[in-house]
């Protein structure tokens, strides 16, 4: 699995308009806004009006967004990518018993991008490779595997000879990925402005759906995943609590 974000060197990318605005549009419910309301909740963020003009016209035109009677609405397929994502970041676990999700890839002849989507579609289940070809993570996702797996490899479960905590220290860089949580709760306790905190957070996200989401005996002591966690359910109800008390009444 890759390794961490270096905690001096957190993942803060450059705050897009279209950012800005999806995620606006993600705390109104329905996920619809007037362009005069999404006009005025994006200005505490430093976006512009010829600056969000630009970017609705090129989100539409790419299917983000739709119009509608009264203004903007997020396109389905962006509303599906949103519920993967959530599901990402707040996974659902059950209680494990010991036994390792494994899946040995046994597909053959596949070429480099094929091999890579794979490598990725693996990583975003959260297991990681132990050698070529064989992948393994505890058993304590609440998730079957995808079906269409069985067609490029052989899954199942076992239970390895090698200790476990020992076997999750050697797949997992923990402690970097535990750093990096900690640099990013700090950076939230002293993110400046909207526009801050909202860079901050996207960070979060992405941390958060590298988090492995180990059984509890496997974690280091003081494991910052859960309250990384709260952290961002949080923000995303203080986000959409502003969106409510801003836009104003039909």
């Amino acid at each position: 699995m890759d390794e961490a974000t270096p905690p001096n060197e957190l993942d803060l990318r450059p705050l897009s308009a279209r950012s800005v605005v999806l995620s606006l549009l993600l705390g109104a419910h329905p996920p619809e806004l007037p362009a005069k309301d999404l006009a005025r909740l994006v200005a505490p963020f430093g976006v512009g009006g010829s600056t969000l003009r630009a970017a609705l016209s090129r989100m539409t035109a790419a299917g983000d967004l739709r119009r509608t009677g009264t203004g903007y609405r997020i396109g389905e397929r962006l509303l599906e990518r949103r519920g993967r994502q959530d599901e990402a970041v707040r996974p659902r676990t059950r209680a494990w018993d010991g036994d390792w999700e494994t899946v040995v890839v046994t597909a053959t002849g596949r070429g480099p991008a094929e091999r890579a989507a794979l490598r990725a579609r693996l990583a975003g289940l959260r297991l990681a490779e132990l050698r070529e070809g064989v992948w393994l993570r505890p058993a304590n996702l609440s998730r079957p595997l995808p079906d269409d797996l069985g067609q490029v490899a052989e899954c199942g479960t076992l239970r390895p000879a090698r200790p476990a905590a020992e076997l999750a220290a050697a797949l997992w860089p923990l402690d970097a990925w535990a750093a990096t949580a900690r640099a990013l709760l700090d950076r939230i306790a002293r993110a400046p402005g909207p526009a801050g905190r909202l860079t901050a957070f996207a960070a979060v996200v992405r941390h958060l759906v590298a988090d492995p989401v180990l059984p509890a005996p496997l974690l280091p002591a003081g494991w910052p995943g859960g309250e990384l966690r709260t952290a961002y359910t949080g923000y995303r109800r203080e986000l959409a609590a502003q969106v409510h008390a801003r836009v104003e009444p039909g």
